[in-house]
């Protein structure tokens, strides 16, 4: 891979260059070489640049050169990271109807850990803190939302967490995370050739992570069959982590139970629950709402049973826009008053799985709140 300090912005995106160089500017789309957008704090704006059909297409070839992946009739879709860490997604005619539609997403937020999300409002200090315990006793972890919600920054910075004498797997369709640990080795997915040959899906990495020694693996973004993979690779007592599609937690549980059966085999639904349960410790749902913010809605928590086919799950926080209206400390703060973390409910998981989950009082008190103010 070709090093960033020789990547040459200004050669390889011409008249884009401005918007590369503007901090606020999160992603930058075109729909036509006339109809150029882009995203700033979660809002989208038409731009005034205007271009030509030819300037669009020779910035897309001279992109393409840094990562070795391909455009053409054959393959009209291309999804590619650039050396700054941006993610370019491009799709041609005749798949689009008349213009080559390229969305670059730009990677802003490389280095922000849980704390800095928390002050960030992204979520409560002692939900951060509770998320980075969790991770260091080796909790299971997948993190769901929308496009755009916020997904991979919310975990690299759980990724943060994670001790620095584990070694760690990453396995990704096109590389984003950059995790600052010491032991991690860095897996993307290959598209097939010219001839139909040579393609390693995810499914293939999370089977070659395996024979790896890892301590944990990370899979950028499940789904599809790979699920099927995970499951089976968490269920050995690997912990991990990953990001999904989805509206809620429930809706993620949802999601997980239904990608296995698109590996196209005969596998019943009495295997793929308890897999969930057993392989899955905690669900974070981020959203953005339509004024751009993003947060955290909603923590649960497996207790790894399952009762009459529905996995059983605990909520041990839930975002209220309400009392956030009445408190203007309670987004940023751990005080009783605001009772963000429903310590009744980790109480009660903690009974199910006592080494993940326990809480002690003498070494996390900040993260128990009076039960009389728990939000339910």
């Amino acid at each position: 891979m070709v090093a960033p300090e020789k990547f040459d912005l200004h050669f390889t995106f011409g008249p884009l260059t401005p918007l590369f160089l503007d901090p606020t500017v999160e992603e930058i789309w075109l729909n036509s070489p006339q109809r150029i957008f882009v995203a700033r704090n979660g809002k989208n704006e038409l731009t005034t640049l205007l271009m030509s059909t030819e300037e669009v297409q020779n910035i897309v070839e001279r992109a393409l050169m840094w990562s070795g992946r391909r455009l053409d009739l054959s393959q009209p879709f291309v999804d590619a990271r650039l050396p700054d860490g941006s993610r370019l997604h491009v799709a041609i005619p005749q798949i689009t109807a008349d213009h080559w539609a390229v969305n670059i997403r730009r990677h802003l937020f490389k280095s922000h850990s849980l704390d800095e999300l928390a002050k960030s409002e992204l979520m409560p200090l002692d939900v951060a803190a509770f998320l980075a315990n969790c991770v260091k006793k080796g909790c299971s972890i997948i993190v769901s939302g929308g496009t755009q919600a916020g997904k991979t920054t919310l975990l690299s910075a759980l990724m943060s967490q994670i001790p620095v004498t584990e070694r760690v797997i990453t396995i990704e369709e096109v590389f984003e995370l950059s995790p600052l640990l010491p032991d991690v080795v860095a897996m993307q997915t290959r598209d097939a050739n010219l001839q139909g040959e040579g393609q390693i899906p995810l499914r293939r990495l999370i089977k070659e992570a395996l024979r790896m020694r890892p301590s944990r693996i990370i899979v950028g973004e499940v789904r599809e069959a790979e699920a099927m993979d995970l499951l089976i690779a968490l269920n050995s007592g690997l912990p991990g982590m990953g990001t999904i599609h989805a509206n809620s937690v429930r809706g993620a549980l949802m999601k997980l139970q239904t990608l296995p059966l698109l590996t196209g085999e005969n596998i019943p639904e009495r295997f793929i629950l308890p897999a969930i349960a057993s392989a899955i410790d905690l669900i974070i749902q981020i959203k953005m709402d339509q004024t751009g913010t993003r947060r955290v809605t909603e923590v649960g928590a497996l207790s790894g049973r399952v009762e009459s086919g529905t996995l059983e799950i605990e909520n041990i926080y839930k975002w209220d826009a309400s009392r956030e209206a009445t408190s203007a400390s309670c987004s940023s703060s751990a005080t009783s008053s605001c009772a963000t973390l429903n310590t009744l409910g980790i109480a009660a998981i903690s009974e199910s799985k006592p080494e993940k989950f326990q809480i002690k009082h003498d070494e996390n008190r900040k993260l128990l709140v009076k039960r009389s103010n728990v939000a339910n």
